[in-house]
């Protein structure tokens, strides 16, 4: 019977990137002097973890490379090599391009970046470089064991492969062996003969065949012997092998008459030259200052699957249980001909451990989907260490609430603008140690990540003890774009603000990391779409602090339920101030025809719900109706509506899933009478009414 891998790939994709995310978390942690055993034990299990499970399901690019990488990190755990500061940045580098290879993996397509061939040759020196060198102290103490030695010399190996019947059934096939060894030199295969039982008893999934492999390569034995490790239990191999002799070659002639250790050292210095040239374009060119290098941001497909802990499937069973049992208690009453007192009593009992059953359920499957918000802060410890290279900046990243949960959809909608929101901060924010130095502070800079929850909904900060905002520049800035009147005062709190308009930049040049203008608009838009806010605090040379507050999910929502005309509509309750009656003598109308009203000593813009979504309404007028002031990109707004309802938690039902996106509404959810209300969008509602414009004509 044959096996059908793929079905098992998605699951070895996900530990696969688990694994990379444990290699660079050591890798950033690892102290290249003394290296900790148990750091280098763990980096080097899940490269062999990988290379197996990608030789298994016939990876064999990704196998291949892994293999080069453990071969190293074999090296180092052994005390055979000595940790370096290259061997390091080397293996964070494999950390990205497999990413990569995995993303190219998971969408079916193929893999070409230069960057393998290139890290793959320089590998290979390194793993040659400490063969080359251990051969080398063991001619110098004794040449009359040369011929015992496993010199990496051109050699013809010839490999008798005697294949163990089971082989196959443990997954191992004898093809990507041979596709390994044809990456060491030039390999040619044939069979040897096969042992075959009656063809009643043939096992389809037993394996009768034995080969014969001529190799012609420069590698040692060990080397060979790897390639078979998986199966090296339950096969038969013989090794043979004899010189390869050249008579062509004048340098061979050359390097024959030296001492080998110096042929040795002269091959591997002329190979170390080689990639050295090929990585030379990636490097800084320090006369000319720092130049932007790109930092691996590798974006993988969104999992459709989520680790859960086995407590959390208890909880759930054993609550799907209770409801079970109160099910059967109802179905009982019904059977009943007669309903009496005692049988009402019951079912207003068991109604209500009904809704107490179902609320425990609802906030238990929640639960599920939560995810402590470590799984998006431990990407920044590479990011900040990439990119304060890239600026000749020093970085201290500090990490808190890393336990703080919650919804894996939001996680993964906020990890985007998070990102950039620490890009930011390491560009702008932070200054070089020169500068921070002539100005008092320590020369390491400090960003701090922070999450925790209030109410109901989470709060993540991103701080920084940089140079703060430039509020003289910004308004510069703001005024040569036109965002601002050549005469027009702001506070500082508002000139802050002015960093979220679309195309706005301080920037003086374009890199890779900023002064495209396109940059913090899109984070508050992008957290406007989670149905949460963004607020800005900054002092001049303190520092800045960005605090986003998100809902703890996207599945529930905590509503308010308002009645326009005969419609029902749900705002949510994190955008809701007030609602009040506003009196007449409170109403301004602008010459357009807007409304602002008065509201102790501010004036707020009213939009009219029933006109933005074209319905009758009791209530055509403020004086008329109800106000509801909301919160828009930290602005307040008034929504008109004819009457408040009740507040309740709703389930949120995608539009775009169902029918189409809707300006102004985020969603939808259906009521407990069975009918649709819809989800107001609120800074989609502000964009349709041209708020915005209103301002700016009231001012």
């Amino acid at each position: 019977m044959e096996i059908d891998l793929s079905q098992f790939s998605q699951v070895f994709f996900e530990e696969s990137l688990e694994g990379l995310d444990a290699m660079e978390s050591e890798l950033l942690n690892l102290d290249v002097n003394k290296p900790d055993e148990e750091a280098i034990n763990t980096i080097f299990r899940a490269a062999h973890s990988i290379k197996g499970g990608s030789a298994t399901f016939g990876f064999s690019q990704v196998a291949n490379y892994t293999h080069l990488l453990e071969t190293l990190l074999d090296e180092i755990r052994d005390g055979r090599r000595q940790m370096t500061s290259e061997h390091q940045d080397m293996l964070l580098l494999s950390v990205d391009l497999l990413r990569n290879m995995f993303d190219a993996l998971m969408r079916k397509i193929d893999f070409d970046d230069p960057l393998l061939a290139q890290l793959e040759k320089q590998f290979t020196i390194e793993i040659d470089k400490g063969t080359k060198g251990s051969v080398s102290e063991e001619l110098d103490s004794s040449s009359d064991t040369l011929a015992e030695q496993e010199t990496p010399g051109l050699l013809r190996w010839v490999i008798d492969f005697q294949a163990g019947i089971d082989i196959l059934r443990c997954g191992n096939d004898p093809y990507l062996m041979f596709n390994e060894l044809r990456q060491l030199g030039e390999l040619s295969v044939c069979l040897a003969g096969h042992s075959s039982p009656e063809f009643n008893d043939i096992d389809p999934e037993a394996c009768y065949l034995n080969w014969q492999l001529e190799l012609i390569t420069d590698q040692p034995l060990e080397r060979l012997k790897e390639v078979f490790e998986w199966v090296e239990d339950e096969c038969t191999i013989n090794y043979s092998s004899s010189p390869v002799i050249n008579d062509n070659t004048e340098q061979d002639d050359e390097l024959s008459n030296r001492d080998p250790a110096e042929a040795a050292s002269s091959q591997e210095q002329q190979g170390s030259e080689a990639v050295q040239r090929e990585l030379e374009s990636n490097k800084v060119d320090e006369a000319q200052g720092p130049k932007p290098k790109a930092v691996s941001q590798a974006k993988t497909p969104e999992t459709s699957s989520i680790r859960v802990s086995i407590d959390k499937i208890d909880l759930l069973i054993n609550m799907v249980g209770e409801l079970v049992i109160t099910q059967a208690m109802l179905g009982q009453i019904g059977q009943q001909d007669k309903i009496d007192e005692e049988s009402l009593i019951s079912l207003k009992q068991g109604l209500e451990q009904l809704a107490t059953h179902t609320r425990d359920l609802q906030e238990s499957v929640m639960q599920i989907r939560m995810l402590p918000i470590s799984f998006a802060f431990n990407r920044f410890p590479r990011l900040v260490r990439d990119i304060g290279q890239q600026l000749g900046k020093k970085v201290n990243l500090v990490l808190k609430g890393e336990d703080t949960e919650l919804d894996k959809t939001v996680m993964e909608k906020i990890v985007d603008p998070m990102v950039h929101l620490v890009r930011n901060s390491l560009d702008h924010g932070l200054e070089t140690p020169e500068e921070r130095l002539a100005k008092g502070k320590s020369e390491a800079g400090t960003i701090t990540l922070n999450a925790f929850h209030q109410g109901g909904s989470i709060i993540i900060e991103i701080i920084d003890d940089g140079a703060g905002l430039d509020t003289d520049r910004i308004l510069r800035k703001a005024r040569e774009k036109g965002l601002v009147g050549q005469e027009e005062e702001l506070s500082t709190e508002a000139i802050h603000k002015l960093i979220f308009k679309p195309g706005f930049s301080t920037a003086d040049a374009v890199s890779d990391l900023s002064g495209r203008g396109v940059g913090m608009d899109v984070v508050r838009r992008n957290i406007n779409e989670l149905n949460g806010s963004i607020e800005l605090k900054s002092s001049q040379d303190k520092g800045s602090r960005f605090t986003i507050r998100l809902p703890l999910t996207l599945a529930i929502l905590d509503g308010q339920l308002v009645r326009v005309g005969k419609h029902i509509y749900v705002v949510p309750l994190v955008s809701i101030h007030e609602s009040l009656q506003v009196e007449p003598s409170k109403i301004n109308r602008l010459s357009d025809g807007h409304e602002l009203i008065q509201l102790r000593n501010e004036y707020l813009p009213v939009i009219k719900v029933y006109q933005e979504f074209c319905h009758t309404s009791d209530a055509k007028e403020i004086k008329d109706g109800l106000v509801m002031v909301v919160d828009s990109n930290n602005e307040k707004i008034g929504l008109l509506v004819d009457e408040l309802l009740s507040q309740q938690q709703v389930v949120i039902k995608s539009l775009e899933d169902n029918y189409n996106r809707v300006p102004g509404v985020s969603g939808a959810t259906i009521l407990g009478d069975g009918t649709v209300a819809l989800i107001i969008d609120v800074t989609g509602l502000v964009s349709m009414a041209g708020i915005a414009s209103m301002k700016e004509d009231a001012a």
